[in-house]
């Protein structure tokens, strides 16, 4: 049985990755910043609550150790906590602005991978899934039919970029593991005031398919619900 952590697992995109995943087979592990709402979501999921900060080295690693005692190991870790930030315009985002989103977007990542590696190399398939978005892809943000184009949010989308680089970064680095990122897309989730016209299960596709890749299965790729996603 498939062993899979996923991060910001209370509510949306994280909840719903998680209720597909333990349909399909996987135990899944919730980890959220919030224990009431965690342990809510997990008992409604029928699935085990991991307290989990990705913003503290403390945190994280309690967490890595909590698994690491109970289950022992991993096979999948599903990077899915993530923050939009400021809505402020372009000129009057601070410093302090920047580090808060890309804290929790980027360098959260960093330190959950990281904390959470040792778990991954004891399953036989290690699989790591990073939530970027098309939000973060120079093509899709500069094509005038999509979406992406119309909207200006300097922060999200830059650390969205980033995300989807450091998965290829990771891939490359790591032979051994697969690595690869998601876009939801457009998806009516509490991020937006549920303004996407997909349907939440619509946006979990390409997070679930991701996950649930074999042995032979791609690494270091940007993917969609429809296919590969343009850098």
């Amino acid at each position: 049985m498939t062993t899979t952590f996923i991060t910001g697992a209370n509510r949306s995109l994280g909840y719903e990755t998680a209720r597909r995943l333990i349909e399909t087979g996987h135990t899944v592990l919730v980890g959220a910043r919030d224990p009431e709402r965690g342990q809510a979501a997990a008992d409604a999921l029928g699935a085990r609550f991991v307290q989990i900060d990705v913003t503290d080295d403390a945190s994280v690693a309690a967490a890595a150790a909590d698994i690491g005692a109970h289950e022992g190991f991993i096979d999948v870790l599903i990077n899915n906590a993530g923050i939009h930030g400021t809505h402020k315009p372009a000129d009057q985002i601070t410093a302090a602005d920047a580090g808060a989103v890309f804290e929790v977007n980027v360098v959260g990542i960093v330190r959950v991978t990281h904390a959470f590696l040792p778990l991954l190399r004891k399953s036989a398939n290690p699989v790591i899934v990073n939530v970027s978005s098309g939000m973060g892809s120079f093509a899709a943000t500069h094509d005038v039919e999509r979406v992406e184009s119309r909207i200006v949010t300097p922060l999200y989308t830059s650390s969205k970029a980033a995300v989807t680089m450091l998965t290829t970064q990771y891939a490359k680095a790591w032979t051994d593991v697969k690595v690869n990122a998601a876009d939801p897309g457009y998806t009516a989730t509490d991020f937006n005031g549920h303004s996407g016209p997909q349907t939440v299960t619509e946006g979990t596709d390409a997070i679930v398919e991701l996950a649930t890749i074999g042995a032979d299965g791609p690494s270091g790729t940007f993917r969609d619900r429809q296919g590969a996603m343009a850098w």
